[in-house]
């Protein structure tokens, strides 16, 4: 696998997603922080099973590599930066000691539990969406779930809207309640 690095870059943080990328770039944008002029690459890797890959298309490529990843893909993270030497294997140390930082259940939902739903729902309302979800709320499979879950869904439904909501989310949310790993990641950086 080959990763496309711009020239001179000195950090490159790995995302799951795009929507991950882009809302990785909107908080450091919000901060203040241009990571181009930084040297700093985001990746988007299309899910955390490919880790282990673009770790080893980056280990010997002169840059720090760090990243966010869902808690549940742990063993993914662990195992790439074993495999290439940036973690020894079996070390107590987490995974943040490396520059990878978790994600309970994803950004999104790290972005969801600072917001809260009202916020959320003020999120979808702003982006012209509120009837939209108002409709998947009435779906027979989504009527009895949690407020937070339907929230979760409507992220998904429509191509597109998942990175679009990254950039959302990280507009919407409070500069002085970033989510803590993606606050931590860029202070790591």
């Amino acid at each position: 696998m080959h990763v496309d690095l711009h020239p001179g870059a000195r950090a490159v943080l790995l995302v799951e997603g795009e929507s991950d990328k882009v809302a990785v770039e909107t908080v450091a944008r919000r901060r203040g922080r241009d990571l181009a002029a930084e040297r700093v690459d985001v990746v988007s890797m299309g899910g955390a099973t490919n880790i282990g890959h673009h770790l080893s298309a980056l280990a010997n490529r002169g840059v720090r590599l760090g990243g966010l990843y869902d808690a549940r893909e742990q063993h993914f993270v662990r195992r790439g930066l074993e495999r290439v030497g940036l973690r020894r294997e079996g070390s107590p140390e987490p995974l943040a000691a490396a520059g990878f930082f978790a994600c309970v259940e994803d950004l999104e939902d790290e972005f969801m539990r600072v917001l809260g739903p009202d916020g959320y729902l003020a999120m979808i309302e702003r982006a012209g969406e509120l009837p939209a979800f108002r409709i998947l709320q009435q779906q027979p499979a989504q009527r009895d779930r949690a407020l937070a879950d339907q929230l979760r869904r409507f992220a998904g439904t429509k191509g597109g809207r998942k990175a679009r909501y990254g950039r959302l989310f990280a507009e919407s949310v409070p500069l002085d309640a970033v989510p803590p790993p993606l606050d931590e990641l860029l202070a790591w950086v």
